[in-house]
């Protein structure tokens, strides 16, 4: 996977959402059992210690172990898309990981594979309203996503500004059934060098778990959305900075 997006969905009204039915009408993607087991230790156990000299994995206690969760990561490299399982996934929490993709990268081959592990598109030039809702009812049924919150992939050292549609996903999701108790969960990939090449060192620090709630007692309108994009990517800075 090159990269994972988020979605922005604008309102006019005071509230940002309104509630949403727990069910939509399709699926767009699910995750195979055989595949998952056949190539996630293939990457756990010996394309990754392989290929890195060192990772480094901090806060693993605060993920959850159950309940619906966004893992909100920083993004430096194609990597990630194997870090990701090798530091929060089945082998680690017994989760299987949704990550949001774009629409180009569910296209064939590749596609067939990403959908098969979980992923779901979101085309970011045109976002749809279903796309939105797919990633709504996978918290409703909690679970755990991945989306990368910057929106693409930075190799410059810095934590670059949140995209909105994080905020705006969870909360909708909160909204839709109130005490369902969405959680994001902050965390930083860090290579060295930048750019990772055969031996080299990555850290991966995971913050404790922001509740979505919090944000939604004002209606969970426009205000609570920015305040929720700014503590996660004050969350993310302090991680980064602590790599």
């Amino acid at each position: 996977m090159r990269h994972t997006a988020t979605i922005a969905v604008e309102s006019s009204k005071s509230s940002l959402v309104k509630p949403m039915p727990a069910k939509v009408a399709f699926n767009t993607s699910r995750v195979s059992p055989w595949l998952t087991s056949l190539l996630y230790p293939l990457g756990h156990y010996i394309v990754l210690p392989f290929h890195f000299g060192k990772i480094e994995i901090t806060g693993q206690e605060h993920l959850p172990k159950d309940g619906p969760v966004i893992l909100a990561p920083t993004h430096r490299s194609r990597w990630d898309a194997l870090m990701m399982p090798y530091s929060t996934g089945q082998m680690v929490t017994g989760r299987d990981l949704r990550f949001m993709v774009t629409a180009d990268e569910v296209k064939g081959l590749q596609g067939w594979f990403i959908r098969h592990l979980g992923g779901f598109a979101v085309d970011i030039k045109h976002p749809a309203i279903s796309s939105l809702r797919y990633g709504v009812e996978l918290l409703l049924d909690k679970q755990m996503l991945v989306i990368f919150p910057e929106g693409g992939i930075f190799q410059d050292g810095e934590v670059h500004p949140i995209k909105p549609g994080l905020a705006r996903l969870a909360i909708q999701a909160e909204l839709s059934k109130p005490g369902l108790g969405v959680k994001i969960v902050p965390m930083s990939i860090r290579y060295r060098p930048r750019i990772p090449r055969w031996g080299s060192q990555v850290k991966i620090a995971i913050g404790a778990p922001i509740s979505v709630a919090d944000y939604t007692n004002g209606g969970g309108g426009k205000k609570e959305a920015r305040l929720l994009t700014a503590e996660l990517e004050m969350a993310l800075k302090n991680l980064d900075e602590s790599c």
